[in-house]
């Protein structure tokens, strides 16, 4: 019975971790990218620094940070992490000069990495891994409530004083979302192993060669983060590429900071309002316990159709045509990442399953850094359009890695 309550209780946990850091972050990105530019004043190429920052940031700590999740403790890990990310949040709302925004990508983008595994993993120990991926669906539907209200209350906050306070008001809120774990998180399912005769680096790297083995006890491991480096590789590309694309394409009327602002928030928020629901129902149709042959064919499915929409949002001369495709182009793309977390999330050794889970966020951060300036040159050369087909073309291999008979002997 106590176990059962446990359960419960670290899955109520986790879902309010879901929606509250979902929203905590929208607060913030909602106006970011604006506040670069008319507060700090950054040009286009101190905007790519900032985020390629970011990005390097999230490719050095990634592993190092799952490695302490897997030795020390997930909860702890994940404290850290958070209490970094407000950090981060603080320093680039306070002081708006290029370097120190460049150490509040630092810091936020450390903290992520103590967060991204470690949260996968204690989960997952917590309530079996058998039931992680409906955990994950479930929380990716909840997160659209969060963000989709952040959104709002951001842009009323940034209205009515400045851009400063949406990010302020994140950063701090993190935080307290830091002290409600120290308060309410459990940690049950999760054996720290014995550091007998060994110093806590030594515990460390015995992890990490514990992370690595798993390659080699389960060989698809490295076929799956193949197509995780993939949808990494395409995806920077898409991000940085979809505004300037309808812009450009269909040269609209008033493009006044206010009502761009307005229509990418629009966009934003019919996509969270369909993933919401969509998430249902896919949830409804994995069960509590999904079978792993259920999740690779969703994947392969859902990266078909993804394919297929990005070529369509690249190529459409129909403004309403192209935002609903991207925002059925978002929804996929928020239902893929609970599903190839829980696929990577299979048959791993608890003692490594952070680590691994790392690996995957890993590869995924070499994609982008490697895709987005790739992209970048040819949208450049030739056209945004050009660009598009592009990312389409970079993610369409996962499709053949997904095909692959091999991918399935694990069943």
């Amino acid at each position: 019975m106590n176990k059962l309550l446990s359960k419960k209780d670290s899955l109520q946990v986790f879902l309010n971790y879901s929606v509250a850091s979902s929203a905590f972050m929208q607060l913030v990105f909602t106006v970011n990218l604006i506040y670069f530019v008319t507060e700090a004043g950054l040009n286009p190429l101190q905007m790519v620094l900032v985020g390629t920052t970011l990005e390097l940031a999230v490719f050095l700590f990634e592993v190092p940070t799952g490695v302490v999740a897997d030795t020390i403790s997930r909860r702890l890990s994940i404290i850290i992490g958070v209490m970094l990310i407000g950090c981060g949040f603080l320093v680039q709302a306070l002081l708006a000069n290029f370097y120190w925004i460049l150490l509040a990508q630092i810091l936020w983008g450390i903290g992520y990495t103590f967060t991204s595994g470690a949260l996968q993993a204690w989960i997952s120990d917590e309530i079996g891994e058998e039931r992680a991926a409906s955990a994950f669906l479930h929380a990716t539907q909840l997160e659209q409530i969060g963000a989709l209200i952040a959104v709002g209350i951001s842009g009323l906050l940034a209205s009515v004083w400045r851009l400063q306070l949406p990010m302020l008001l994140g950063g701090i809120l993190f935080w307290f979302l830091g002290v409600y774990l120290m308060i309410f998180m459990p940690e049950s399912g999760f054996s720290k192993p014995s550091q007998e005769n060994k110093t806590s680096v030594q515990s460390m790297m015995i992890t990490l060669k514990l992370g690595f083995s798993m390659l080699k006890k389960r060989p698809t491991l490295i076929k799956i983060l193949l197509i995780g480096f993939f949808f990494g590789f395409y995806s920077e590309g898409l991000d940085r590429l979809w505004v300037p694309h309808v812009l450009d394409r269909f040269q609209l009327p008033n493009q006044r900071q206010l009502i761009m602002v307005s229509w990418v928030a629009g966009v934003k928020s019919a996509s969270m309002v369909m993933t919401f629901f969509t998430a249902a129902i896919v949830r409804r149709f994995f069960g509590e316990k999904a079978s792993q042959k259920r999740i690779l064919n969703a994947i392969l499915g859902m990266s078909a159709l993804l394919v297929s929409a990005i070529i369509i949002f690249a190529v459409s001369g129909n403004i309403w045509l192209t935002l609903i495709v991207f925002v059925f182009i978002s929804v996929l793309r928020d239902l893929i990442y609970p599903l190839y977390t829980a696929w990577v999330n299979y048959r791993l050794d608890s003692g490594s399953r952070a680590t691994v889970l790392s690996m995957s966020s890993l590869v995924d951060a070499f994609g982008q850094i490697g895709g987005g300036p790739i992209i970048g040159v040819i949208a450049q050369q030739a056209s945004i359009q050009i660009g598009l087909l592009g990312s389409a073309l970079l993610l369409s291999p996962v499709l053949f890695f997904l095909k692959n008979n091999q991918l399935r002997d694990e069943e």
